[in-house]
């Protein structure tokens, strides 16, 4: 699939995202994490760090901030991808990809030159992106079709049926 036609909220120069099926092995992997640890119950996403074909680090999305707060992006009816820092449940240390270089890093894996697997959305945001780069990680990953998947404003989205 060609990263060309999506136009997606944030995507750095000279950076693409690719595809794979839902049936790849490390997509079911970061899939079953996020089912299983995500703390954000509208969008859960997982990822998994792959380097030299094993899996080296996990990481899901979500705190329990937001079981006793209100959002404040909700509340000042942000777009998606902005101001995450506003809020302490969606700050950027609460989504799945810096969660899962944390995981590898903190388990000695060396992450430069891994790659990502992100089940649960269609695109990275910039601290997330930021936190990629930083970590050397080589290529990133979601599923087929997670635009329309994974994306609220998408017809097909699955969101709230992910898991079925």
């Amino acid at each position: 699939m060609e990263t060309k036609n999506i136009k997606y909220p944030y995507l750095p120069e000279g950076r693409t995202i690719l595809y794979v099926p839902a049936s790849n092995p490390f997509m079911v992997e970061a899939k079953e994490f996020a089912r299983l640890n995500s703390l954000d119950k509208s969008i859960q996403t997982g990822s998994v760090i792959v380097k030299d074909g094993k899996i080296i680090g996990r990481g899901a999305n979500g705190s329990s901030y937001h079981e006793t707060h209100e959002c404040e992006r909700v509340r000042l009816k942000m777009p998606t991808g902005q101001g995450y820092e506003l809020c302490e449940g969606c700050h950027p240390k609460n989504h799945s990809e810096p969660k899962a270089i944390k995981n590898a890093k903190d388990l000695g894996n060396d992450t430069n030159g891994a790659d990502l697997y992100l089940w649960g959305h269609w695109w990275f945001c910039e601290p997330c992106w930021n936190a990629i780069i930083s970590a050397g990680i080589k290529d990133v990953y979601v599923i087929e079709n997670s635009q329309n998947f994974f994306n609220r404003e998408s017809p097909d989205n699955i969101i709230g049926k992910q898991f079925k």
